[in-house]
Order: structure tokens, then sequence, then C-alpha cells
């Protein structure tokens, strides 16, 4: 045991004055834990840079566009005496609606925080923020400066002295065109700062105006170029920012001139009315908005969206560097972290609505009685939840749209993520101070959320027994799960210990997810999703990657259609003839698949693989089994197994539309715990069970406790049947 310093209590509360001062949104936790890029963003733009509306739907608009890109948004604020590193959407609502709010800059922090009061975050103190929790790069309008006739009255910006002592890089359109641009430049230079203009030409901008007389020192062409530069600056240790300043698009700057001759008449209407200090910047803005009749603002808003379309590529590019530095390998602690067993569930999230038939029989074309509820589903959802429920760590990939119902999918998907409580040091999180910091981690999702798109809706009509009598689905979004968006996780991927592919996705991205697990020996989970797209694996190669697949036979004979192979024109409907057509529409995919789960609704499920221990294999393979000039290699006999389904009276089920979602997801959870083949099925069938008592998809009733075999089902479980295939 380490003797006693006398600083373990002023440690301690260190770490408990920053858990108290900093709210850290779990979102941004989530993505700083796992290194992801993420944009701060300034909120005096919200509370005292525009009028509302459009200071609400700029913010969210800012947002959106960051998340486009594949960056998490930070926006800042000071709430109730906390910093807040990322708001919620009712918390921006508050901020754009308050007209109480303070303006708060690196002096004022101290206060407003001991008053427990409210405000919006200036340049200043949002770099602060930003670089206690360890985000690199922070977006704005413009950054303020040295005003005019700064040399006699000494009013000099915060910004620019934090600039000089704080490493962020800062993304913003120039120095506002109501300051001193040459004096600014030098105060920078004094403080040290690296200045430079994004794009081909070395003029720096003047806001409204994307030119001015004025030039950087630098220029970076592309968010290539900056990254490297933010990198190199905070690899040197330098205790001071860099100024990146992009100009205003050109179709946006032609007004530039115009507005610049209205800024000058407001300076001298302000001087002549006595208006000073911090009051300054408000009036003229405010002024200049009149006197343009919103022309002004509408450029405001366009500059402040291009600096977050380039900020959030900036962060993106110098994420990626920081991951993978050129000329150097991975630490020790990373490898540990990419090697951590993950499960990742690729696919669609979808809000349902379930209408239910109080009747036996649904007649069209006129109002039937029954009920309609919500809930939110998705195959790759579906199995995320359930996965997750059952004790597994789940990184979710999928894409949802910028609307009414993403807030929504994302607050009932919270049960989802794991969250940890813990002490992070600040050198984890990027700082270069001492210290540590109290955080909430939350290992959550990858869910792209989209502008301009819609998150995907279904509804089903199902009848007073829970069959589906007709479904409807908005599912376009779907198709944005695009190769380029998940290779940003390639690292997951190549080190999962499985992969769940829903086939909802692109053929594109299977493919490439395929071609992935392949090179690395990762196992794959084929869910098709009707059998239409059962066959998607199936026009390439790619399904000799799959280790499994989890079809009905509808679904298995498309497969085998896909691969040109005999398939019955009429599916049979007896027991003992369905499962003669399943074990042979099998046969031929086990030549590279290690299982195939033939699930058969209110029959039961038929499990086909490699013979083991009187059973079939479900452990998967390290290495598959490979042709020697054309003999197939295997360790043993091929065999199914069946397994009738858990008896479920009609009267007692609500909903079928989860059941196969929730068997397969509870089968792999099985199968990743190490599980026998006979335990993990009856997982599967326990699980499906509970699906089907319940209105949701996935159970919330489901826990590991709620299907363990010999708990839940006492009595002697219904005897599998054994069928041997040819070897």
């Amino acid at each position: 045991m380490l003797p006693s310093t006398g600083h373990e209590g002023s440690l301690n509360s260190l770490r408990r004055m920053k858990y108290v001062l900093f709210k850290i949104h779990p979102t941004v936790c989530e993505a700083l834990s796992d290194r992801r890029p993420v944009v701060a963003l300034e909120s005096t733009i919200i509370t005292h840079g525009m009028p509302y509306p459009q200071n609400l739907s700029t913010a969210k608009e800012v947002e959106d566009i960051v998340r486009a890109e594949g960056v998490t948004p930070a926006t800042v604020a000071v709430l109730e005496g906390k910093v807040h590193v990322g708001l919620s959407s009712d918390e921006l609502d508050f901020l754009a609606r308050s007209k109480t709010t303070l303006k708060v800059s690196r002096r004022d922090l101290p206060y407003v925080i001991s008053k427990g009061l409210s405000g919006g975050t200036t340049v200043s103190s949002t770099m602060i923020a930003a670089h206690k929790v360890g985000i690199p790069v922070f977006v704005t309008g413009g950054i303020g400066g040295v005003h005019r006739d700064g040399e006699n009255t000494l009013d000099i910006s915060a910004d620019l002295t934090e600039l000089g002592r704080t490493p962020i890089a800062v993304v913003c359109a120039g120095v506002k065109s109501i300051l001193d641009i040459g004096r600014t430049l030098e105060f920078l230079e004094t403080q040290g700062v690296c200045v430079a203009t994004y794009g081909e030409s070395k003029s720096f901008p003047a806001f409204f105006s994307n030119k001015s007389v004025y030039t950087s020192p630098y220029n970076v062409h592309n968010a290539e170029e900056a990254a490297e530069l933010i990198a190199s600056t905070l690899s040197l240790g330098l205790q001071s920012g860099v100024l990146l300043a992009v100009p205003l698009p050109d179709e946006h700057a032609a007004a530039g001139q115009q507005i610049e001759d209205v800024i000058q008449a407001a300076v001298t209407e302000a001087r002549l009315k006595g208006i000073r200090g911090r009051d300054v910047t408000p009036f003229i803005l405010h002024r200049v908005n009149e006197l343009t009749e919103g022309q002004s603002l509408r450029a405001n808003i366009a500059l402040i969206h291009n600096n977050a379309r380039v900020g959030s590529q900036i962060a993106r590019a110098l994420a990626e560097r920081t991951q993978h530095p050129r000329g150097s390998c991975r630490n020790q602690k990373d490898e540990n972290q990419t090697s951590k067993p993950k499960t990742i569930v690729v696919g669609g999230v979808n809000v349902d609505f379930i209408a239910k038939g109080e009747s036996k029989t649904l007649l069209f074309g006129q109002t039937n009685p029954g009920s309609v509820c919500q809930s939110f589903g998705g195959v790759g959802r579906n199995i995320a939840d359930c996965l997750s429920r059952l004790g597994q760590t789940v990184l979710f990939i999928s894409a949802i749209g910028a609307d009414s119902h993403s807030d929504a999918v994302l607050n009932y998907c919270k049960h989802m993520f794991h969250v940890n409580l813990g002490v992070r040091s600040e050198l984890d999180l990027g700082q270069r101070d001492p210290g540590s910091l109290l955080y909430i981690q939350q290992d959550t999702h990858a869910i792209a959320r989209l502008q301009g798109q819609r998150t995907a809706t279904y509804c089903a009509v199902i009848t007073e027994s829970g069959e589906l009598s007709l479904g409807l689905g908005d599912m376009d979004i779907h198709q944005e799960i695009k190769e380029q968006y998940v290779s940003r996780y390639e690292d997951q991927l190549s080190s999962a210990s499985l992969v769940v592919l829903d086939g909802n996705i692109p053929v594109s991205t299977i493919d490439y997810i395929c071609s992935l697990a392949k090179k690395h020996s990762v196992p794959v989970w084929y869910e098709p999703t009707d059998a239409d797209k059962a066959c998607k694996p199936f026009v390439s190669k790619s399904w000799k990657a799959l280790s499994y697949t989890s079809p009905n036979l509808a679904e298995l004979r498309t497969m085998n259609q896909t691969l040109h192979l005999p398939t019955p024109q009429v599916l049979p409907s007896s027991l003992e003839d369905v499962l003669g057509c399943a074990a042979a529409l099998t046969r031929p995919l086990l030549e590279h698949l290690h299982c195939v789960v033939v699930t058969l609704g209110a029959l039961g499920v038929l499990v086909c693989g490699e013979h083991e221990a009187g059973t079939v294999s479900l452990r998967p393979r390290k290495h598959k089994r490979v042709r020697r000039k054309n003999v197939l290699v295997q360790k043993g006999r091929l065999c199914a197994v069946y397994y009738p389904a858990l008896t479920v009276h009609s009267d007692e089920t609500f909903n079928v539309s989860g059941a196969g979602d929730s068997l397969a997801g509870a089968m792999m959870a099985g199968i990743l715990q190490g599980k026998d083949t006979d335990t993990c099925v009856r997982m599967g069938l326990l699980a499906a069970r509970l699906s089907l008592f319940s209105p949701h998809p996935i159970a919330p009733s489901l826990t590991a406790d709620a299907i363990l075999p010999d708990r839940v089902h006492p009595q002697p479980w219904p005897k599998p049947t054994y069928m041997w295939m040819e070897s």
C-alpha cells in the first residue's frame, strides 16, 4: 500500500468538483471514449446572436449538418450552474426561448456557476469546456477581436487571449467585420496563434465578405491538410490554439459589400449612442439585420452552415489521423481496446405501428374494431436489443432521419446502451493538464442521424391471432447504411467476436463486410428479412464468407434459386415434408457456411451443420472447410436437429413480428457465452415465446434469467429429432 501524501482529499475534491461542474451528454461521452470525431459548438449564437425562432432552427440545422458528416455535435452552454457539453432538444429550446440567459465568457464562468445561473457560452468559454473534455475542434461563426479604436480603449476580445493559451482549433469565417481586422491579426501573432485560411487563397475573410485587404500567414487546401496542422500543434505541446478562417461561399458573398456599408453606419450609430463593451456586438448585429431587411441574417446562417460542414470534415480527418498516425504503430492500450470482444449489428431501425383486429377476419374497405400501438422495431435493432438485454456489449450501426421520430427512437433504445460511471485521466481524453475527470461513458451506437431523411416506419395490420394481414413500410433510409459509412468502424469489424447483418442493408455494404470478415476470420450471421432480400449475399461470392444464417423456408428457397440450384415450385406444408425440404435446401449452403438455422414458425426450428458430440456444432470455427482437389475437407458428417416450438395458445399471442429476431438474438447470445447447442436453441425458443406475448418485437421482460431453460421450463423438453445429411 502506498504511503499517504496528504493530497488525496484535494484530488478527490477536484474529481467531485469537475463532475458537478461539467455535464457531458451521453452521445458525446460515447464518441470521445471510442475516439470518434466530435465538434464543439458555442451557444451565444442561440442566446444573443439571432432572434427566435431563427436561433433555434439554425442551432438544430448546424447540429444536423455535423451529424450528416459522421461527426458528433457538442453544443456547449451553462445550465443552472453546470457546464453542459452537448445539449438535448429540450435544452436547446430553453436557450432559444429564454430572455434571462447571460452571455458567458471566461471571466463570467465562476460567477455564473457559483450562482447556479444559465447562459450561452462565447468562443472563449466554449474553448475552455471543449479543452476540458478533450474535443480538439470547435466551430463558430466568427471570433471576437480588437475593436475599432482598440489602441485607445484596450477593448480586446477574450477570444484572442484564449486562443493564445488553449490548444483548440477554432474554425470560423474570420473576424467579425465590425472589428479591426489588421490589429486583430497582429494581436494573434503576439499570442503565438497559428492562423491559416482554408482554401486556395491566403486572403483573410471578413465574416460577411470572403476576402479582405489582409492575408493569413498560411493556408491549407483541404481537410486533410488542416488536420495535419492541428495534429502538429497538439503534438508539439504548444499551449496555444489554431485559427482556421473559412471564406463564405461565393454564392452568398455577393451582398458582402452592401452589408459592409451598413455595418459602417451601425458602428457610427453605436458610438453616437454611447454603447460600449459587450453590448456593442449585439447592437450592431441587430441594427445591421434591420437595415439589410434580413439579408445579413441569411448570410450569417449560410456562413455558419458552411463552417459546420468544413469543421466536421476537419474533425473527421483529424480523428482518422489520430487513430492511424502515419509512420507509427498503435500503442498497447489501443490494441487492447481494439481486441475487446464485441458483437456488431449492422441493420435497420423502424418505428412500428401495430394495428390488431378484434375479430378473426379483417374486412378490407371498411373500419374494423381493434387497437393500435406504437413500438420500435427493425431487424437489426431487434437483434441488437435482444443481445443487449442478454448481457452482450453491442455496437449497433444504423441510420435514422433527422425528424420527429428520431428522438423517440434513441430515447426508447437507451436501454440497449451500456453505461459505466468511473474516473478517466484527462490525458486519456487528449488533455495535457494533470488531474482526472469523473465521467459517464456510454458504449451506445453508431447510428447516423441524416438531415433530409425520414426515419423508417412500418405499419402492420394483424389479425386477432397475431398473424400479419397487411404490412406497409417506408424504409428508404436503410439504403443510406452505405459502405462508406460502415467503413469508419473497420477496426471494430475486423476484431469483432460476431458481426450480424440485417438483409435490409445495401448489397455493396454486405459485400464489403463479408470481404473484411473473410480477411480477418470474423464470423458473420446473416439474418434475411424477407424472401426478396434473402438473395443479397448470394448474388456474389460474399455468401461464402458467412458463418451463420437464419432463413425461413421461403427465404432458404430464394438463396438456392440465386445460386441456380434446383428448388421446389411449391413449398410443402406437412412437418415431415417441411423438414426434408429444409434439409435438402440447406445441404449445398453448408459447403461454406458453418450453420444454417431454419425457422419454421409454429413448427419450431431446424438447426443444420457439422455433427459434433451428438449434435450440431454451433461454436465458431477459426478456419472454414476448404476444397482440396475438388474434395471437400471436413472434420465430421453433416446433420440436422429439429426442435419443436413451445406450446403457445392463439389467444395469448399479441404479435408474431419479433419472434424470429428474438430466437436468433438469444441463440447468438448463447453461442457467445459458450453454451451447448441444446441450451442455445432452447434460449432462443423461450425468447421467441416472450416476444409473442408482448406488443414489442423484443419483450421488455427479456432477461438472461427469463430464458434459462431448466429454471423457466422445468418439465422435460420435447426430444429433438436428428436427421443425417450426406457428407
